[in-house]
Parts: C-alpha cells; structure tokens; sequence
C-alpha cells in the first residue's frame, strides 16, 4: 500500500500485515475494507492507495450447490476454481466461465496456495476429497474455511483432522456446517448463506462484531 501525505507530497509504502503505527493501522483497516481514501494520523492528511491482491475462492466438489455459489462468487468479485477430480461432475458445461482442475485438492492446492484473500469451501461429504483441502486450508492463512454436512458429519471429520494433527485452535477455523443459520433448504439459498458468512469474515473478521 502506498501513502501520501496531502501537504508535502511526501509518500511512503505500508505493509498493512506488519505495520503497527498509527498510519499502519489505518492501512490495515483500508485494506481490510478494500477501499483507497483520505485519513488523518496525528495531524496529517494522507491518502492511502490500497492495492489488494483479487479474491480468491476454491470450491471443493462440482456438486448442485457449487453452481450458484460459483455464479454468486464471482459476481462479488471472487475470482472462482472448482476443484474435483470426478471429470462427469467438473465440466465447462455446468461451470461456464469458471476455472476447473481435475485434481486432487492437495495438489491443485500446492499449485495454486491459497493465500490470505482466499476462502475455500468444501461440499463433497466424500473425506477423501474434502479432508486433503482441509487440511491445506488450514495450513494456509486464508481467511474462511467451510465444510457441507450436518453437525454429525462435522464431528467426524474434526475427529480425522485431529488425528492428523491438527489442534483445537486450527480446527475452530473450519465452519461447520457451513453457512450462516438462515434456514436455507435450496442450493441457491444454502449458496447464498455461506456466501453470507465469507463475506462477513472478509469484512467484519472473528464473531462479526
């Protein structure tokens, strides 16, 4: 990020992610809102240009919900990969305009790391495919991490990813079942919720306060 001041020209570059100052942290707070404006820090005007990096979302498993969530996604901004080594199931047919890899998640993962503007969703309910992208999501410092299935299901794969050496701490960052409680039933609404609850973490961060 860039900082000018007003006055006297002067500029300088913010890393927001390590900047404690004053003006470091009103960085952080702009590039958190994605947004370039004016501030004041300690009595001088800057204007602070944020230069983000694109959103990312990974979708784990091109099943019916991923297609209302990868059309949604992308509409807010989110550059958008489906994930699913099932060829009949990722095709540019069901996902047009959307990045396809048929890999498994580990290694289309290690390809492409998620990184700290990126959000991955898993929806297979299959562990073999859903467990690996966990488990690389929380190896990575992506802001959201989500799983499809009821709270039975969640217990069960807290259960393996414990086994694999996760802790608590790593495992609380998974939600689980997925998507804000708004009482979806459809695809499209259950697309809606978990688009809801990134874009409340992307925003607001921890409990949303």
């Amino acid at each position: 990020m860039r900082a000018t001041d007003l006055a006297t020209g002067e500029e300088r570059l913010i890393d927001p992610a390590t900047d404690d100052s004053p003006l470091g942290v009103a960085g952080a707070n702009a590039a958190h809102a994605d947004q370039s404006g004016s501030v004041e820090v300690d009595g001088r005007a800057w204007f602070l240009s944020v230069y983000n990096p694109p959103l990312d979302l990974a979708i784990v498993g091109a099943v019916h919900i991923a297609q209302p969530l990868a059309r949604m996604a992308t509409l807010v901004g989110y550059g958008v990969r489906v994930i699913d080594p099932r060829l009949s199931f990722a095709t540019p047919e069901r996902f047009p305009d959307v990045t396809l890899s048929h890999a498994w998640p580990d290694e289309a993962l290690a390809g492409v790391p998620l990184g700290a503007r990126s959000a991955l969703v898993a929806l297979t309910h299959d562990p073999k495919v859903d467990d690996p992208a966990l488990a690389a999501a929380l190896r990575s410092d992506c802001f959201y991490v989500g799983a499809l299935g009821s709270k039975k299901s969640h217990a069960g794969r807290l259960a393996r990813l414990r086994q694999a050496g996760f802790d608590d701490s790593d495992l609380a960052r998974i939600h689980g079942p997925v998507g804000l409680a708004i009482g979806a039933r459809s695809p499209g609404e259950i697309a809606i919720s978990i688009l809801a609850e990134m874009t409340r973490w992307l925003r607001l961060g921890g409990d949303g306060a």
